[in-house]
């Protein structure tokens, strides 16, 4: 009991330093249609255009809340080959309450800017983003996609923190009871700079955006320009008349758990990034949590993303060419 109640005490002084919430990193990735032109990189062919496509987009929320009383502002502009993001980082919804007992930390404003290719191209390679590397994407009101954690646990799950890198277990911050990331109703919180961000679905910009079960809704853009839908998609793929329905990660828990992991009896599975892998085929979209086929805004077809209610939640990789 004595080691157990010093790893809490080591959790709870990270935290105060560093919430896990990523990296910290306030960077932006950027890329434009110069980078997509090597085709050792695994092109598949399929690429096209998404300018034309919320190019003027841009709001101005005033928020009055217990928790936030900056105004939103976030706009996004086509221009040549890039699409270009300038926000504050602030949202446009109702937030929970910050500080709380799992994040000490108050939202506050950022300087966020991002510049994506209006000429994806998806590739056949997956590549990983986040932390350092940049955000993997943003919201339409320019608050960052960030599904992954800074936490993580040694091997004997004695010691674990919410911020540092103490391990090669890597604690996700939904789907799990073991860890207090005090993420609201937006499946977000907050960084220690005071950036929020999103580790899971974006309710209330989903419900701003009258998201639900009868149509597609585009809420963002992915570091490699292709767009990123919350939860619903139509049931066949390259069939608009198919039907919608909420569309499934294709990820599950290991058949075989490591015995290196902590133990399941004290962190169930779930509660580390390690216990899920990607079986081709179990759900509707790929590694990287998307999919090519048509959508109202491309009735061509498209590859793109989606936040869903499963594992990954959000994607964790792009499939476009950087």
């Amino acid at each position: 009991m004595h080691i157990l109640t010093l790893s809490i005490i080591v959790m709870a002084i990270a935290l105060l330093a560093a919430c896990g919430g990523g990296s910290g990193s306030d960077a932006s990735f950027s890329s434009d249609a110069a980078s997509s032109s090597d085709q050792s990189t695994g092109t598949t062919g399929a690429s096209g255009t998404t300018d034309g496509i919320f190019c003027d987009y841009s709001d101005t929320t005033y928020n009055s809340q217990a928790s936030l009383t900056y105004t939103s502002e976030s706009e996004w502009t086509c221009t040549g080959t890039t699409r270009e993001l300038a926000a504050n980082g602030i949202p446009d919804h109702e937030v929970g309450t910050f500080p709380n007992p799992g994040n000490p930390n108050t939202i506050a404003e950022q300087i966020v800017s991002a510049s994506y290719t209006l000429e994806p191209v998806e590739s056949t390679l997956a590549t990983p983003l986040g932390g350092p590397r940049g955000a993997i994407g943003y919201v339409l009101n320019g608050i960052k996609i960030d599904a992954g954690t800074g936490g993580s646990c040694d091997d004997s799950g004695l010691v674990c923190s919410l911020g540092g890198s103490v391990g090669s277990w890597n604690i996700e911050a939904l789907g799990q009871s073991s860890f207090d990331f005090g993420t609201d109703a937006n499946n977000a919180h907050v960084q220690p700079g005071g950036a929020y961000h999103y580790h899971g679905m974006p309710e209330g910009f989903v419900a701003k955006r009258g998201g639900d079960s009868s149509t597609m809704t585009l809420i963002g853009w992915a570091a490699d320009g292709f767009p990123i839908y919350a939860r619903y998609g139509y049931s066949i793929a390259d069939d608009a008349s198919s039907g919608i329905r909420a569309m499934t990660g294709s990820y599950r828990y290991v058949a075989e758990v490591s015995d290196s992991r902590p133990s399941t009896a004290t962190f169930p599975l779930g509660t580390f990034a390690q216990d899920y892998e990607y079986v081709e085929g179990s759900g509707d979209l790929d590694e990287c949590n998307g999919r090519f086929g048509v959508t109202p805004e491309f009735p061509e077809g498209i590859y793109h993303y989606y936040a869903t209610d499963t594992y990954p939640y959000f994607q964790r990789c792009v499939k476009g060419l950087l």
